[in-house]
């Protein structure tokens, strides 16, 4: 007789069978006929709208998902307060690009975060920049006094779209803190965009620890005026760009993170957490970032909450709020986590949108990820088949620790950039059954979870 070291998920693989087969067809059975997460979208998006940290919109939404989850029936529903920036866009901004002969109107937005024009506005020479590294090669010499205007676009070559979002957001956050280093007048930054239109993108940008003397108004420019502007400006250096908005930082507001618990019938000390976040940008209504996430989350513990089996593991749905310009919700759940020594095991978040899911990425050792492959069988017949190792969600990341799992939602994205942080971020954009498909694939990971735990490290004897 030998001895061999053996995985728990190995000694469980006899077990993922039959009935595992039969509880994911009841999932998405359950998701594609009864659910309610679109019902819960319509109301989040077409009653409420935008949900922009510190506004009405977002209170307004912390009062409806905490009504409609204690609808559900469940152990705990609870509000976890978190005190969350509060910025206002104002009135609505202006922009215009003048040459000798004509005047042109831009479409801009102010980006999150910015301080406002003087009264008056901006106007000012132009400078054409392809990111942070090509305006300090510049210098004070030639930025001081003019606009400067980011124009690195995403690369259309990458199949990976929040890949090319990486590659050029840093202009965006960033670019109004390195320019007014410089002495710059403001910033005009080319939405991120994979396709050409007339709706400017908005999004958080950041001064970091710069002189308030030094900061300096920043927006955002849609990508058809970004190319209208290149293309004058190639044949006029020293044409005039004028805008005017009228946003405001106020004082830091208490919010709330909404929280619902199914407590576990076996480890209640064992938690497994899926959510969203609450709060979105204030141009459109958020149903895609994240009103998706939010209400596929609910319909997670909302499903789980009919499986005739009382789950293993205690359950908690988390929707964070001020994931957009702070991340308070997601630090204070950890914080809070932490300090009252809650084993997490596991954690989902959908942040991606509400297109068709395609699998999840997984934040996690070499063998837990293992574990959770072993199980992509059961996802095929659903047409999921994305298990990679990489990130899982912002709200999420503070709560890792050794040991746990990280997942988030991976829906096709290749459009998802087309209405990220616009105006055009609304309920019709969500197809009905995308959706669905991916609250029922997000209840399928967590039903497993919640059945085999994590993967786990036994010894047993194996016969030669």
């Amino acid at each position: 007789m030998r001895f061999l070291t053996l995985t728990l998920f190995l000694l469980s693989m006899s077990l993922y069978g039959q009935d595992d087969e039969k509880t994911l067809k009841s999932i998405y059975d359950n998701s594609l006929s009864n659910g309610m997460s679109y019902v819960w979208l319509e109301h989040l998006s077409n009653e409420i709208g935008g949900r922009l940290s510190g506004s009405e919109g977002a209170q307004r939404a912390v009062e409806y998902t905490q009504a409609e989850l204690l609808k559900l029936g469940l152990d705990k529903v609870w509000l976890q307060p978190v005190m969350v920036p509060k910025w206002v866009r104002g009135e609505k901004e202006t922009g215009f690009v003048k040459t000798n002969k004509q005047r042109y109107e831009l479409n801009i937005c102010a980006l999150g975060g910015s301080i406002a024009t003087p009264e008056e506005g901006l106007l000012g020479e132009v400078i054409e920049v392809q990111g942070i590294a090509d305006l300090k090669e510049m210098g004070e010499a030639e930025v001081k006094g003019k606009i400067v205007f980011f124009n690195r676009a995403m690369d259309e070559t990458l199949i990976l779209t929040f890949q090319a979002y990486g590659g050029c957001v840093d202009q965006r956050y960033a670019g109004a803190m390195e320019a007014g280093k410089l002495g710059a007048l403001g910033v005009i930054v080319r939405s991120p965009n994979l396709r050409l239109d007339d709706f400017p993108h908005t999004g958080s940008m950041t001064y970091g620890d710069l002189p308030v003397e030094q900061r300096i108004p920043s927006a955002a420019i849609s990508t058809n005026d970004a190319e209208m502007l290149s293309s004058l400006l190639e044949k006029d250096k020293n044409l005039k760009l004028g805008f005017k908005q009228r946003c405001e930082q106020l004082d830091d507001v208490e919010s709330f993170n909404v929280i619902g618990e199914i407590t576990g019938s076996e480890f209640p000390n064992e938690y497994i957490v899926v959510g969203g976040h609450l709060d979105s940008w204030d141009l459109g209504d958020g149903s895609h970032d994240d009103g998706a996430g939010v209400v596929q989350s609910m319909e997670v513990i909302r499903l789980m909450s009919l499986h005739k089996n009382r789950p293993k593991r205690s359950l908690r749905v988390v929707l964070f709020m001020n994931e957009e310009n702070g991340l308070r919700g997601g630090k204070k759940y950890a914080q809070e986590a932490k300090s009252k020594n809650e084993m997490h095991i596991m954690a989902l978040e959908s942040d991606s949108g509400g297109f068709t899911p395609r699998g999840f990425s997984f934040d996690c050792s070499d063998e837990e990820f293992a574990q959770v492959k072993s199980w992509e069988p059961l996802f095929k017949p659903y047409l999921i088949h994305y298990f990679e190792k990489g990130g899982s969600g912002a709200d999420i990341g503070p709560l890792k620790s050794e040991g746990m799992v990280l997942a988030g939602l991976r829906p096709d994205s290749q459009r998802y950039f087309d209405y990220h942080h616009t105006a055009i971020d609304t309920f019709d954009a969500v197809n009905k059954r995308e959706l669905e498909l991916g609250a029922a694939t997000m209840t399928s990971l967590v039903y497993l979870y919640d059945k085999y735990g994590t993967a786990k490290k036994i010894t047993i004897p194996v016969k030669n």
